[in-house]
């Protein structure tokens, strides 16, 4: 594999030097550079803008221990149940026993979580938790309202810049690990970075799928070059398909997430006879975790040969749904679905990665100095299958946790940024359509690792791969949309290893073969 994306022919125009640099703008990296020292100088990297980022976009809340009749054990439990038995207990212990207290800050930070009658926390139920647990903002739009606080209270401190519209390409290493990093800019100027601190929170891979409820930016960047790097992975065939993304018959891009809070505050899954099937399936039927369902929903797709089911949730009023789903009532009527008396089309669409770049309890990779937080890391937290609501938590957990190393343990970045330059050979230039291969890529992974697997379709796919990735390590072009596809191949070529090499099915990772 190549070890870095750029070639001999880059010459970057920029030279800047920061204490940390952060990938990405969403949840964790906000809560990270909040919870750094003052004395850092500490510089933000965002592909597009704030608001185009899986956190942004998180609609159902966070899941932490808030109310007097749960207990950090009791969601110990139902992480570690809907993780398959393969969390990492420590890591999950961590998650459920501090994010009470990050709540907490965010709280008084002003991220402003809806109340109830009594003006107290109010609380759902999502998938897999035995308690309602669940905090939201702005009904379904706890990520957006959260982003918003935290890059507002970022945006006052004078040791936290931000860059926006910044494409992150290579980690730039020495010796000592990590030395620095190169980004370019939408006009294609390259430009070296020198830290000794890196943190990827650079999200998820949607564009590895042809349906993904993620932006169109979740091309696995970081991953990537993570991956190039010889960061270790972990858990990458544990791929998250969502069981209620809106079906549509003229799909428009992303597709749009039903949340699971819908099942939570009393939608039924039912086929197109309005009769439920979930029920003897699992002990919770619609609420039981979401690989149980999103396989569910997809036996109930080959079984009548339908391309989606629904989810009935009429017996709510429709003030009630307008004002607790109103991201989700106003898109689907939009779309001339009123939730209050139409029954949702919805089928599984790619969702979330529990895998991802393996790091310890504070965040840390095998890299010296490269973190990774949020949906880019593995934490260890969600196993095999991730329990609702826990990723938004994970990430002002280990974000957190991220920063106090990098406090207690800082190194200043090389003096000059100008020395970090890799000799590198010139590779030969491409020509090839990126958005045409792009979509193939997309076509040989939805069809091959989707929600069922088999090995024949596996093994297809890793040749149909590997021959893509290494037409793209052949040669260079220095567009944006080339780096995005080999960043693609490099990470789909490491999920379907992880799916072929783990034959049982668990959690996520589903065999029919």
């Amino acid at each position: 594999m190549l070890r870095y994306a750029i070639d001999g022919s880059v010459v970057p125009e920029r030279h800047s030097n920061y204490d940390v640099v952060i990938v990405g703008a969403g949840i964790a990296g906000l809560y990270c550079a909040l919870n750094l020292s003052p004395s850092l100088k500490c510089c933000v990297f965002a592909k597009e803008t704030i608001d185009i980022s899986n956190s942004w976009l998180a609609q159902g809340g966070i899941a932490v221990v808030t109310a007097p009749d749960d207990d950090p054990e009791l969601h110990f439990k139902d992480t570690i149940v809907a993780g398959a038995g393969l969390c990492d207990e420590a890591a999950v212990h961590v998650l459920v026993d501090e994010g009470p207290m990050d709540i907490r800050t965010l709280i008084k930070m002003n991220v402003p979580f809806d109340l109830n009658e009594y003006g107290e926390l109010d609380r759902t139920r999502e998938g897999g938790h035995h308690k309602n647990r669940i905090l939201h903002a702005g009904g379904d739009a706890t990520g957006r309202e959260t982003v918003k606080t935290l890059a507002y209270i970022a945006s006052q401190r004078d040791n936290i810049i931000f860059r926006d519209n910044t494409f992150f390409v290579d980690i730039l290493t020495d010796g000592k690990g990590v030395a620095g990093l190169i980004v370019k800019d939408d006009d294609g100027v390259y430009e070296t970075v020198a830290t000794r601190h890196l943190v990827l929170c650079t999200g998820g891979i949607g564009q590895v799928f042809s349906t993904s409820t993620n932006p169109a930016v979740a091309t696995g960047d970081g991953l990537a070059a993570a991956i190039r790097a010889g960061a270790e992975l972990r858990g990458m065939e544990f791929i998250q398909f969502h069981p209620t993304g809106l079906w549509s018959q003229d799909p428009e891009g992303r597709a749009f997430l039903i949340s699971e809070s819908v099942r939570g505050e009393g939608g039924l899954l039912k086929n197109s006879e309005g009769v439920r099937f979930m029920v003897g399936k699992h002990e919770l039927a619609e609420l039981a975790p979401r690989d149980i369902v999103a396989r569910g929903i997809y036996n109930e797709m080959r079984r009548t040969g339908e391309s989606h089911v629904f989810i009935d949730i009429t017996s709510q009023p429709e003030e009630e749904l307008a004002h607790r789903f109103p991201t989700i009532y106003n898109e689907c009527l939009r779309r001339g679905i009123n939730i209050a008396h139409d029954f949702i089309p919805v089928c599984p669409v790619h969702h979330y990665m529990m895998g991802g770049v393996k790091t310890d309890l504070y965040a840390r990779t095998c890299v010296p100095g490269l973190y990774a937080c949020g949906e880019t890391a593995s934490t260890g937290v969600h196993g095999a299958n991730r329990l609702a609501s826990n990723s938004m938590l994970e990430c002002l957990v280990f974000g957190r946790r991220a920063a106090e190393d990098i406090n207690s343990t800082f190194s200043p970045a090389l003096s000059s940024s100008k020395e970090l330059m890799p000799a590198l050979p010139v590779r030969p230039e491409l020509d090839i359509d990126f958005m045409e291969l792009r979509h193939k890529m997309q076509r040989i992974m939805s069809e091959n690792c989707f929600v069922v697997r088999t090995r024949e379709g596996l093994e297809s796919a890793l040749a149909q791969m590997k021959e893509i990735l290494g037409a793209l390590s052949a040669g260079f072009s220095g567009s944006k949309k080339y780096d995005e596809d080999l960043s693609l191949a490099i990470i789909s070529v490491a999920i379907i290893e992880s799916a072929l090499a783990r034959r049982e099915s668990i959690g996520a990772h589903y065999r029919e073969s």
